[in-house]
């Protein structure tokens, strides 16, 4: 039983020594395909074939994710085919990778480059730092760590000035707003003034037009007055002008009547004549 034991166990570190040997070997293999292509890759490099030697450094580190130098190289292609952000991935790869100081400078050297290429000059002068950390001796890195500091003033600058130029066209634009506002308030303040002189002109009139009223009024009550004071005729009696002259007319009728009986009593009567039968 022992001795069946003993050989199960050899067995099984055989097997899994195989095992090791092989993924050991296919990691060589993959290693060994990563270099050439690689090596494929800076030919074409070399020859300014970027673009291909991009899909070449891809292939490389399809086989071997480790591989700094494919990495690296890789984000130079990208570089000169103008894939900056692109290319700084590759760099950051490469930073995190590389073994040696001098290979994470030059990374970092190269991130500054592209982030200049698209203009982030803060972006830059942190990966100039970074180059320095690494390699404090490089005078190309501290010279463009310089440049893209002035940038970064230079942007600051124009920031600040179109601020300040945002800044005064708000200012003249309230300004403008309140010039507007006072204009519109002296408007309605006029519109307000002539509607209450309009008013104030209605009211004097209308004013005036009672007086005129009053005035009327007070003409017609003082002249009912008078004509209250003077005596009026009134209804079945006669005033004395109108007796005196019913009487002179009375006295001419009875002058006329006693004339007319006088004649009468001269003729005398007619004698009524009687038939012959």
């Amino acid at each position: 039983m022992k001795k069946i034991v003993t050989q199960t166990y050899f067995i099984l570190l055989f097997l899994l020594m195989s095992a090791l040997v092989n993924a050991q070997q296919d990691t060589l293999k993959l290693q060994r395909e990563a270099r050439s292509l690689l090596r494929e890759g800076n030919e074409l490099y070399n020859k300014e074939k970027f673009n291909e030697a991009s899909i070449a450094y891809r292939k490389a580190l399809g086989k071997d994710s480790k591989y700094d130098k494919a990495s690296y190289n890789f984000g130079n292609a990208l570089y000169q085919g103008k894939n900056y952000k692109e290319a700084v991935s590759q760099y950051e790869l490469t930073t995190k990778t590389a073994e040696s100081k001098a290979e994470k400078a030059e990374a970092y050297h190269n991130i500054g480059n592209a982030m200049m290429e698209q203009k982030q000059y803060e972006q830059a002068v942190e990966a100039y730092k970074n180059a320095l950390r690494n390699n404090p001796n490089d005078d190309e890195t501290r010279y463009n760590l310089a440049a893209a500091q002035k940038q970064v003033k230079k942007e600051q600058k124009q920031n600040n000035n179109n601020k300040n130029k945002d800044n005064k066209k708000d200012q003249n634009k309230d300004k403008n707003k309140d010039k507007q506002e006072n204009k519109d308030q002296n408007k309605d303040k006029k519109e307000g003034d002539d509607k209450d002189k309009k008013d104030q002109n209605k009211d004097k009139n209308k004013n005036n037009k009672d007086d005129q009223k009053d005035q009327k009024d007070q003409q017609k009550n003082k002249q009912d007055q008078n004509d209250k004071q003077q005596p009026k005729p009134r209804p079945g009696k006669m005033t004395p002008e109108q007796m005196k002259q019913l009487l002179e007319s009375l006295n001419n009728e009875e002058k006329k009547t006693q004339k007319k009986m006088n004649v009468k009593k001269s003729k005398g009567r007619k004698i009524k004549q009687e038939k012959d039968w």
